[in-house]
Order: C-alpha cells, then sequence, then structure tokens
C-alpha cells in the first residue's frame, strides 16, 4: 500500500490491517521462540517439550487463515490473468465479479461446513494447552480444540470481506472510469509498452 492510498483509507480498515498483521507477527514470534525452546530442551538439556510440536501447528493454523485474505488483496495468489491483461478496465471489472461469484459461493460453503466440523469438537479440549496450564496451576485449562477449527470459518470468512472490498475499490475506477485498454491508451500518447 503506497502512502497516498493510505491517508484515502478508511481508519477501521486501517486497524483490522494493523491487527491482522499484528496477530500475524505475534504469532510467527511465539511459533520461532517455542521452537527455539524446544531444540534447547532436546538437544542441551536432554529433554523434549512434548506440547510444542502442537502448539506451534495451531498457531500456524490461525496465522494462515487470518492472512488469507491480505495474500489475495495484495494479489499473491496464483493467477491466469492473459484474458483480463487484455481487456478493457470495464470488462474487467465485469470479469472479476462474475468470477467472484462461484468465488464466494465457494468460500461461504467452506466456512459453513468449517463451522459445523469445529461444532462438532466443542467438549475435546487443547491438549497442549492442557498441559501447560496443568503444570503451571495444577489444574488444566479446558479450552475447547473448536477454537482452533473455527479459524477455518474466520478466515475464509475475511477472504470473503477481501474479494468483495477489493470489487468495491475497484468499481469507480475500473467499472465507471476509463475503458481503454493500457494498450490503447499507450498508442494514443506514442509511449511503447
Amino acid at each position: 500500500m503506497t502512502p497516498a492510498s493510505t491517508s484515502k483509507t478508511p481508519a477501521i480498515v486501517r486497524g483490522y490491517l494493523l491487527a491482522v498483521r499484528t496477530l500475524a507477527g505475534v504469532f510467527m514470534a511465539m511459533i520461532v521462540g517455542i521452537m527455539i525452546a524446544q531444540v534447547i530442551a532436546r538437544y542441551v538439556v536432554g529433554d523434549s517439550l512434548i506440547w510444542a510440536e502442537e502448539l506451534c501447528r495451531y498457531l500456524l493454523i490461525w496465522q494462515t487463515f487470518l492472512v488469507l485474505g491480505l495474500a489475495y488483496t495484495q494479489g499473491e495468489f496464483v493467477a491466469l490473468d492473459f484474458l483480463p491483461a487484455r481487456l478493457p478496465p470495464r470488462a474487467k471489472w465485469i470479469l472479476s465479479a462474475l468470477t467472484a461469484i462461484p468465488v464466494l459461493f465457494f468460500l461461504g460453503l467452506m466456512a459453513w461446513h468449517g463451522y459445523d466440523f469445529a461444532s462438532r469438537f466443542d467438549r475435546q479440549t487443547i491438549p497442549a494447552l492442557d498441559f501447560i496450564w496443568e503444570t503451571l496451576t495444577g489444574a488444566p485449562l479446558g479450552l475447547s480444540i473448536r477454537w482452533v477449527y473455527v479459524s477455518v470459518t474466520v478466515g475464509l470468512s475475511l477472504m470473503s470481506l477481501h474479494v468483495l472490498a477489493d470489487l468495491a475499490a475497484r468499481f469507480r475506477s475500473e467499472f465507471l472510469g476509463n475503458t481503454e485498454t493500457p494498450d490503447m491508451h499507450s498508442a494514443k500518447t506514442g509511449d511503447s509498452v
């Protein structure tokens, strides 16, 4: 995001982006810290942290689903853009809107089934956190593993919002704006592509 576009971004969106990036960074720092502690425990102390791998896996799952929408918005997904690159802006936006329909349907369907799947594990607890908490306090934490699995629903719902926000952000410039392709514009001004 350029500084000019940052000033036009609403405060709530900037806050959301900051929160997601901060959470992703905190999760990555925790994963690195836990893995370093695991290596030290295993190779220096001669013991193993039995909860380390499990906790890192859960943190990585949440981190992945949190940043899916950011990756989509920044164009970091694999895309075949030979057709959209040749279309005028209005047709490019219409094509994006048409392809967004099955994408949003799929994301909604997966988010729904992800929530259904997560709700089936409401009574099962997270063993790693139970072990850590019981070591510290004498009683297991009892946090449901549902909170790990619900990451699918949260992440895919956020990604749906990113798809809709991308269409909305491009609507004015592409659909209502200039309808010439970049090749047509450069031919009129004499610029070479």
